[in-house]
């Protein structure tokens, strides 16, 4: 499989990168500046972007909009046991939008990163619905 890449605008990266290898299993390829990092789990790579003047996926564009955190879209992490790692969350104190929903394919609840940026867990219950299958 292809590794793919997302962006996600935060509010304060070391916040999001914590967030990220802390408590959803990310490895930390490189954090070079205040405004910037990457993770990666499998073959996601995520580039974690705060809004700046200095350039790059956070920069204020031309006609002074600023990137701004937060929607629905979001990216998918396939885990274990949706249950606990929702307990697991909460305890920490992570904002979860949603309590775990039962789906067709698989039960997901969908937690906030530190900056408001959803990301949704997701237990296939179906071998269909795994990432990989099989496993």
């Amino acid at each position: 499989m292809a590794t793919v890449g997302v962006r996600y605008i935060v509010d304060d990266v070391d916040a999001a990168l914590e967030f990220y290898t802390g408590r959803l299993g990310f490895d930390e390829v490189m954090h070079p500046a205040p405004t910037f990092a990457m993770v990666s789990r499998g073959d996601l790579r995520l580039a974690l972007s705060a809004p700046s003047s200095r350039g790059g996926g956070g920069q204020v564009l031309a006609d002074g909009s600023v990137p701004t955190p937060g929607g629905w879209n979001r990216i998918q992490l396939e885990v274990d046991d949706v249950r606990a790692l929702a307990d697991e969350l909460r305890t920490a104190g992570a904002t979860l939008r949603s309590d775990v929903v039962e789906g067709v394919g698989g039960d997901q609840l969908i937690v906030e990163d530190p900056a408001g940026n959803p990301v949704e867990l997701f237990q296939p219950t179906v071998d269909q619905a795994r990432l990989q299958r099989g496993t």
